[in-house]
Parts: C-alpha cells; sequence; structure tokens
C-alpha cells in the first residue's frame, strides 16, 4: 500500500504488463461530496517499448507513437501494431530515414496529425538529423542544423508512411559533451508540438546548451514556432527577423497545449533545479531565460553557459540558483511571466494537455503536466502527473493537486484520446490509459 496524494488516499496498484488487461485504481471523491470529483483510474495499455516520447490519435482511436531511438508506430483501433518509419539501424520498420539518429535527450520525439488527417492523411514528426549539418556542427560553439520537422502521408490501412517532406531544417542540436550536468550530446533538445485553433503548427525547441540561443533570435533554439504545413511562418507573428518564431526565450519547451476555453497556448518546461514554469504565450513575447555568459552581472562560465551556475555540478539552494540565473529574468521588458513556478524547485515539468470531456468533472478544462524529476541535490523527487487550475488571466494558477493515478513513473508524454481518456508515455517504456468517471 502506497500514500498516493496530499488527501491521503491508500491504493493498491495492481498493473499488469499485458494490454487492456492491467486492473485499474481509482481515486474515490478526495471527500468532497456534493462537488463533481471524478474517479480516476489508470491502466497499462502497451509495455516494453523503448523510451516512448509522444503519440496523437485519430479519430477512431488509433495511436501514433514515437519511440526516441527507434522510430514511428502506430497502434490501430483494432490493436494490431504497425512500425512504420524508423531510424538508422532501426529493424522492422515498413521504411526507415538512414540520417535519422538519437543520442541522449535527443531523438525522433514528437508527434501530431493534420487537423484535416481524416482526408489528407497527413501527419508531422519531430527528430533528430544528420542531412542538414553541412559545414557546421564541429564544436558546441557554432551553428548546427541538427533537427527537423518532416511531413509524411499515411496510407488508408496505416501500414506505411511516404513522400517525406522536410518543412523544418534548421532547429539546432548539440553535437558534443560539455561541462555541464546532463551535459552530452543532444541537451535540451525540444521536440514538443501542437496544432493550435487556427490550424498552425507550434514547434517547441530547446536551447540545446549554447548560451546565445535563447535570447539570439537568429538561431531555432529556445524558441517556439508558429508555421503552416510547409514550414513558413504564421503572418502575423511578430518577432522581427525570423518570421517563424513565436515567442523566445525558452530553456527547453517539451509542453505545449492550447486551453479549451479560449485557445490560449501555454507552454511546460523545466528549469535548472529551480523553477520549473507552466507560461502562458504572447505574440512576440519573451520566456525571459539567458544562460549567456557575462550578462547580468556573471562573469565567463564553462562552455560559455550559465545554465547551471552557480556551483553547477552539486545541488544548492534553488533560490540562490534562480538570483544568478533566473528562469524569467525580469531584466527583460517583454517578458512573459509564469503562471506558475513550482514553489522554485525543479522537478522536471515537461509535458502538458488540457484535460477535456464531461468525465473529468471539476477536473475539466484545467492542465494536466507530466513530472519526471529524479530528486537530484536535495530536490524533492517528482514522478507524477499535477493537475494544475490556471487563472482567466494565465498569470497564475488556483490550485495545483496530485493525479492519483496509482503509479509513480517519468512521464514523459500527456495526450488526450477521442475517448476523453488521458494517455501518458514513460521513460519506463509504457504508455498509459487514464480514465476519469
Amino acid at each position: 500500500m502506497k500514500l498516493l496524494s496530499k488527501f491521503g488516499l491508500v491504493f493498491s496498484a495492481l498493473i499488469s504488463a499485458a494490454t487492456f488487461t492491467s486492473t485499474a485504481v481509482y481515486a474515490d471523491d478526495h471527500g468532497s461530496k456534493g462537488m463533481n470529483v471524478p474517479k480516476i483510474g489508470s491502466m497499462v495499455v502497451m509495455s516494453g517499448l523503448e523510451n516512448p516520447w509522444d503519440m496523437a490519435f485519430t479519430a477512431d482511436g488509433s495511436m501514433f507513437y514515437t519511440e526516441k531511438c527507434k522510430g514511428l508506430s502506430v497502434k490501430t483501433a483494432s490493436g494490431k501494431v504497425n512500425a512504420l518509419y524508423g531510424m538508422k539501424d532501426s529493424k522492422g520498420y515498413a521504411s526507415a530515414g538512414n540520417d535519422l539518429f538519437c543520442s541522449g535527450q535527443a531523438g525522433m520525439l514528437g508527434v501530431v496529425l493534420d487537423p484535416n488527417f481524416k482526408k489528407n492523411n497527413t501527419i508531422f514528426v519531430y527528430s533528430t538529423s544528420s542531412k542538414y549539418h553541412g559545414s557546421g556542427c564541429k564544436t558546441n560553439f557554432e551553428k548546427c542544423d541538427g533537427n527537423i520537422v518532416m511531413k509524411f502521408k499515411v496510407n488508408k490501412d496505416l501500414t506505411k508512411v511516404s513522400g517525406r517532406t522536410d518543412i523544418v531544417k534548421d532547429i539546432q542540436y548539440k553535437p558534443f559533451e560539455s561541462n555541464q550536468p546532463f551535459g552530452g550530446p543532444g541537451a535540451h533538445n525540444g521536440g514538443r508540438m501542437a496544432f493550435g485553433p487556427e490550424g498552425y503548427l507550434w514547434v517547441g525547441t530547446g536551447d540545446r546548451h549554447r548560451g546565445v540561443c535563447p535570447q539570439d533570435n537568429s538561431l531555432v533554439c529556445g524558441v517556439v514556432l508558429r508555421i503552416d504545413a510547409d514550414g513558413k511562418g504564421h503572418p502575423k507573428n511578430k518577432i522581427k527577423g525570423d518570421k517563424r518564431f513565436y515567442t523566445y526565450g525558452h530553456r527547453n519547451v517539451q509542453g505545449i497545449d492550447f486551453r479549451p476555453s479560449d485557445g490560449q497556448a501555454f507552454t511546460a518546461e523545466h528549469g535548472p533545479w529551480h523553477n520549473d514554469e507552466i507560461t502562458a504565450l504572447v505574440n512576440g513575447g519573451n520566456g525571459g531565460w539567458d544562460p549567456h555568459e557575462k550578462r547580468a552581472g556573471r562573469g565567463a562560465c564553462p562552455d560559455q553557459y550559465c545554465g547551471y551556475e552557480p556551483n553547477q555540478m552539486e545541488g544548492m539552494t534553488p533560490a540562490v540558483r534562480a538570483a544568478y540565473t533566473p528562469m524569467s529574468d525580469t531584466r527583460f521588458d517583454d517578458l512573459m511571466f509564469p503562471a506558475w513556478q513550482n514553489n522554485g524547485y525543479s522537478q522536471g515539468t515537461g509535458s502538458a494537455a488540457f484535460l477535456t470531456g464531461k468525465n473529468w468533472g471539476i477536473y475539466e478544462g484545467r492542465l494536466a503536466t507530466g513530472i519526471m524529476g529524479i530528486g537530484f541535490g536535495g530536490t524533492p523527487g517528482g514522478m507524477r502527473i499535477d493537475i494544475v487550475d490556471i487563472a482567466p488571466d494565465g498569470l497564475s494558477v488556483k490550485s495545483v493537486i496530485h493525479m492519483p493515478v496509482g503509479v509513480s513513473k517519468r512521464f514523459r508524454g500527456l495526450e488526450m484520446g477521442p475517448d476523453s481518456a488521458l494517455y501518458a508515455t514513460t521513460d519506463e517504456g509504457e504508455i498509459y490509459k487514464i480514465s476519469a468517471m
């Protein structure tokens, strides 16, 4: 038996690895009689996967999913799994891209379906690629076009993809290890995508451990793109220079979704042992992350990146770190203030999905966020899903509760299914279905 939430609920999590055969565990009404508080249960619908990262659903319940170092697959509504498009050296896929590879946090990450998928069978995938390195990528201190967004056509029986078109070719990638915590190749690689209410594709990117990236605005790193299906920027994007940019000044965007009530875009990001954040995006706005050395009173930093300073290789008081390199630096006049910052902690807040469907009761319309933190340097561990009630103005939150899913995992990806259930990928190799009733 295990304590699962601050409400003192106790559950026995009897989870089977077999698809759709697991025993669900349910939360009670939290003692809130008279309120529409749903019972919440979880079950494993897929297991034995290799770092499943993201999911996208068709209207009939077929689920496309990515595995970071393997490729793109689909589990059809009938339960059959088809391996569609693999990476270099992947086995068993209908086709593959020999330029696609994985390293560290990088690999095949986000997947989304075109809003008109029922008519055009078009799918978009974010992946690391060597195809456009060109003369760059020789060091960590130069342009390295190492992440792309691909567009495919899927055949009607969902057994193969074709017509690959790379619509974004210049998202930055970190090619070599550096003297930073978690400093291997592929660090802070972004990768989350979502289609917004207007039918444009939003793409979250990371700072790739390069100090100049978030505030530079000439490199595709530490920014959110708002583009059409051919990779061209929305005509009303306000940032000067690269017309694909909607916002800049981000650390590593791995969660993005749109509030159902008004279409407002929100991102979720985890900080460097301080200040995970949820932020309402503003066209042309600045996330406020500036890890560049020799700015804001800072001196030189290892590898010209102050993202983990001071005392970067050890845990320390989050407030001290935050004062040195803030997640949301108030020096910037165009700062987008976060709605939530996790009481100053960083616990690996990443994926995000608004809960939709009447079955979610009082939680309908609130934001679910996946927490992946391992509890480094005295920071409390994460390994949960939170439900965040964001104020209408997007500048504060009314409440945050821990969703009683019955298990503690590194929840990497969250996505609402057509059945009004929340689906979650875990770094441990599972996909969960989380139901409310």
